[in-house]
């Protein structure tokens, strides 16, 4: 979205139109829909801005809820956004460290700030992009805590804060078809400015899952968080955000809740045992905190195969941090073997999943030429050090 585009937007006529196409299914008649404004006499601009936030508004309801049609995006925001529901966590801890004074550097669309300023903290939300912050003061328009402000974070005097929080921009600007960037010397703001700032006050960082882990400095909680069994962000809180005697957790929110790992350091392994009756596959956030032999313990189960990230035992425990699969049969890594077992069967749905195996899923489901009304899961793996194929059925 440029900011021809936005102003035109942000207008009586504009907002309305927006508010009036997304009660409709502007994506299976968009002709219709188009024909209709334009026959109205709206601009052709102004019906492509307005089509392209109502469909950004219902992409948006996995992560704002009811929000999002009171919202307005652009693509690259959308994409980059906190979900509510972890943006909240983010405002708890501000507000449990007793800090009342936030700005959110690097707020992009505002998902954070909005759940900071429902929480009545004082949150300025500062970003560097000029059409980014018109959306998210737009967005944060109904808090009366809140302002937004256009600056560069790196230029924001922070001495009237009590707590700061950054989401440095972690791919190349603009608000469609950015790219990520792979160094965090190229971040904006650069995290040598944002680990400085954490030396003399609370901070709390957002940054991407695949985080180097080498760069974690040691003085902080990392804090890696997944939803419905997708790793989404990395934590890093400093300070009083920092809860005492934790620097590794794994949080993970699903349908049931909120669940934590939590831990001083990441957890040893536990040794290898033979294939038991269940194999266990831990959660992506649990991988990523090197907790998994704390879970591990906690299942009585072993590993797989050393430095493999399945687990193993001969009961079934439930646990919020790894699926488990009851194992039904033990193959040789063989494409003709695995296609005549799967076919004797009548597999044709197949979920297939791999660690320590160099095989592309969705090209090894194709060679399976799958056909029946039976489904299952196929690990493709190793069983202590040797490759093996794990024919299994979620529990």
């Amino acid at each position: 979205m440029e900011r021809a585009e936005l102003v035109e937007l942000l207008t009586p006529e504009g907002l309305t139109l927006i508010d009036s196409v997304s009660e409709t299914d502007a994506t299976a008649n968009v002709v219709g829909v188009v024909s209709r404004l334009r026959a109205d006499g709206h601009s052709p601009s102004l019906v492509a801005g307005v089509l392209t936030q109502a469909r950004l508004r219902r992409k948006a309801v996995p992560k704002f809820g009811e929000f999002a049609s009171r919202m307005l995006f652009t693509e690259a925001g959308l994409e980059q956004a906190t979900r509510l529901r972890v943006a909240a966590l983010h405002a708890g801890r501000f507000g449990a460290a007793g800090l009342s004074r936030v700005a959110d550097l690097g707020c992009g669309i505002g998902g954070d700030a909005m759940a900071m300023a429902a929480m009545d903290l004082d949150v300025t939300a500062v970003d560097a992009d000029e059409v980014t912050a018109t959306v998210a003061s737009y967005n944060l328009a109904p808090f009366p805590t809140a302002e937004v402000r256009h600056a560069r974070a790196e230029d924001v005097d922070t001495s009237a804060f009590d707590g700061l929080y950054f989401d440095p921009a972690r791919r190349t600007s603009g608000h469609t078809n950015t790219t990520r960037l792979t160094r965090p010397e190229d971040y904006s703001p650069s995290l040598d400015v944002v680990f400085h700032r954490a030396e003399t006050m609370p901070v709390g960082v957002k940054l991407g899952p695949g985080f180097d882990r080498s760069l974690i400095p040691a003085d902080c909680e990392a804090q890696w968080v997944s939803v419905d069994g997708q790793v989404v962000e990395l934590g890093l809180w400093f300070g009083a955000l920092a809860r005492p005697g934790v620097r590794r957790s794994a949080l993970v929110i699903d349908v049931d809740g909120t669940h934590e790992l939590a831990a001083a350091q990441d957890s040893d392994d536990v040794d290898v045992q033979p294939l038991g009756e269940y194999l266990y596959e831990p959660d992506g956030a649990v991988i990523r905190a090197r907790l998994i032999g704390d879970v591990a313990r906690s299942l009585n189960a072993g590993m797989l195969s050393p430095g493999i990230a399945y687990l193993t035992g001969n009961e079934h425990v439930h646990t919020p941090f790894a699926s488990a699969f009851r194992v039904l049969e033990r193959f040789p890594l063989d494409e003709r073997t695995l296609k005549r077992e799967l076919a004797q069967r009548e597999i044709g749905t197949l979920e297939v999943k791999k660690r320590g195996a160099d095989i592309d899923p969705a090209v090894f489901r194709k060679k399976m030429a799958l056909r029946g009304s039976q489904s299952a899961t196929l690990f493709l793996t190793r069983v202590d050090n040797k490759h093996a194929a794990l024919l299994c059925e979620r529990v």
